[in-house]
């Protein structure tokens, strides 16, 4: 039973890898190529640890941490849908429910479970945990962006009204980074990175 328990254990670890192969649109700060998804989740537990202090609800940080761990590893099915592409978020959430059911339940039955609840719990914003974890994952695109000279902006179309309203969580969940948040989109927009409205092509 043991051998068999680990032997389901690691054929998760395994799988999970496929994450380091799912492209976000963001680049590394670097500007060198575009962060994956398993990077991305990796700076977003480092944020939950770092920042935790400025959440307006008390949170746990480790539990905040397995969130947003846990939050996108049904991208490795379901791809990474891209926040500015309302076509693409077209069958989003039965893409993720299929996914998580078939990576999770490669683990045993109490682990499935548990990481199932967490990626629910992420999902469904009821907790204060996972409404921070939310405002993380909407803060770090922001700063890519703003840091790499507005590159997946500018090839998107992206305007700063989409910008703000996609930062709303952030405020909810914290006075501080939502404050930092609007300072950035400011300074983006004055900059030029971030206009009301883009030129006709």
């Amino acid at each position: 039973m043991t051998n068999q328990r680990l032997a389901r254990q690691l054929q998760f670890i395994l799988e999970i890898d496929k994450l380091k192969g799912v492209l976000r649109r963001s680049l590394l700060l670097d500007s060198r190529r575009r962060e994956n998804s398993a990077e991305h989740s990796w700076h977003l537990a480092m944020m939950a640890l770092v920042l935790a202090e400025h959440a307006n609800e008390p949170v746990d940080p480790l539990h905040s941490l397995k969130l947003v761990l846990v939050h996108d590893i049904v991208e490795i099915d379901a791809g990474d849908t891209y926040a500015y592409d309302p076509d693409g978020h077209a069958g989003k959430d039965e893409r993720e429910q299929r996914a998580a059911r078939r990576i999770f339940g490669l683990l045993p039955a109490d682990q499935a479970q548990e990481l199932s609840e967490l990626w629910e719990e992420y999902e469904g914003q009821q907790t204060p945990e996972s409404r921070f974890a939310l405002a993380l994952d909407r803060l770090m695109p922001l700063l890519h962006n703003f840091h790499t000279g507005g590159v997946t902006w500018r090839e998107n179309r992206v305007t700063r009204e989409q910008v703000a309203e996609r930062m709303q969580p952030v405020a909810i969940s914290s006075d501080a980074l939502g404050e930092a948040a609007s300072a950035v989109i400011e300074q983006a927009m004055t900059s030029g990175l971030l206009p009301s409205a883009w030129p006709e092509p």
